[in-house]
């Protein structure tokens, strides 16, 4: 397992620490489940940024609605 350190300004600290105490984790895993969530949340912008060009320049699209969707697979 790797090892990194974060520089950070006391203020910082001091308002990290005290997310951390408030949320029962501990200043390594509230960072890295803050990195990982922010890597997650671009990737999937990305992807639906790719998904409505992909449908923007699709000359057969169709949109259906709730109540189709419904039908379609007797919900």
């Amino acid at each position: 397992m790797g090892v990194s350190s974060v520089h950070m300004s006391k203020e910082e600290e001091k308002l990290i620490r005290a997310y951390c105490e408030l949320h029962g984790l501990s200043i390594s895993t509230a960072l890295k489940q803050a990195l990982l969530e922010k890597i997650e949340d671009e990737y999937e912008i990305k992807w639906a940024e790719k998904c409505i060009e992909r449908y923007k320049n699709d000359p057969d699209k169709k949109t259906y609605t709730l109540e189709e969707v419904e039908k379609m697979f007797n919900l």
